[in-house]
């Protein structure tokens, strides 16, 4: 049987939410958002979920998720260390966290083996997202970014970081990590890069929501960038971080292609408390339209 994975980045504990979003019920039965992830992952296919998390939060994971899915689907836990660093280097004083997403990525190495998705223990991507990443994880080995509309993703509580996907004809040039929010008729994004200027983009302009599709070979890219970070910028090392976006933008510089696929699925986030009514509603609405059952796991 083919494996396929889906890898949960959960080690974030969600600062502007004010907790631990990933085990904030929202559905009927107490569900979290990554329950309605993992049903719809397992329903087009993957056979393997590696939740990639904070050692410490180990037990609160596999007593509550973890409980929950044993025996629908293999699971298996990475643990994101600040300690996970190139052999023969020292963390620099006053370093406190990890070192970004694609860090994260990296952290489950161990357990991946051949094509892959990625997602965030703390979004709702939406039933179509995992049908049409499933699919193409089955039929090619370009790395794929599932698109939504960015004007369906915003927040009416404040700017939310997005990456802004920069492409033609359906494939991805460039990702742009952006500080976004509406102005007007359209979005006003402003790149997290300081040497970048903003830009304005339309209501449906794709962006990735961290739903993506890889192989082994982003692994490599991660490794090697971790390696030349830690070589030749020693005097960076405190504030540097190794995002999932910029680490394609490398592999795209390199041949690699990287597909914008397209869904018909709605995108739900909780970036602000504020947000969480407005996700529950959704998710009651999608049970009432048969899109996933009342009791999710039964």
């Amino acid at each position: 049987m083919e494996e396929k994975t889906l890898v949960v980045l959960a080690a974030g504990m969600g600062s502007r939410f004010g907790g631990m979003k990933q085990i904030e019920p929202v559905g009927p039965n107490g569900e979290f958002l990554i329950d309605y992830s993992i049903y719809s992952a397992v329903r087009y296919g993957f056979n393997k979920v590696v939740f990639v998390i904070k050692e410490e939060n180990y037990d609160v994971f596999k007593n509550t998720i973890g409980s929950r899915i044993e025996g629908k689907v293999k699971i298996e836990y990475a643990f994101q260390k600040l300690e996970d660093i190139p052999l023969g280097f020292d963390i620099p004083d006053g370093r406190v966290k990890p070192w970004g997403t694609a860090h994260a990525v990296y952290a489950a190495r161990d357990y991946i083996n051949g094509n892959f998705g990625v997602i965030t223990a703390d979004d709702f991507y939406g039933d179509d997202a995992f049908k049409v990443l499933s699919e193409h994880l089955s039929n090619s080995n370009n790395y794929c970014v599932v698109g939504y509309n960015i004007g369906d993703t915003l927040s009416k509580n404040g700017a939310v970081k997005r990456g802004v996907i920069i492409h033609e004809n359906g494939v991805v040039k460039s990702i742009v990590e952006s500080s976004c929010m509406l102005e007007g008729e359209k979005v006003k994004c402003t790149p997290l890069d300081e040497t970048k200027d903003s830009f304005y983009v339309e209501k449906d302009h794709p962006v990735s929501m961290l739903l993506n599709g890889f192989t082994t070979e982003i692994l490599t890219t991660i490794g090697n960038d971790m390696e030349s970070a830690f070589k030749n910028n020693q005097d960076k090392l405190l504030d540097y971080e190794m995002l999932l976006p910029d680490i394609m933008d490398q592999d795209i510089e390199n041949g690699k292609t990287i597909d914008v696929v397209s869904t018909t699925a709605k995108w739900m986030g909780m970036t602000y408390r504020e947000d969480t009514e407005n996700v529950k509603n959704f998710i009651a609405q999608e049970i009432e339209d048969g899109v996933y059952p009342k009791n999710l796991w039964n």
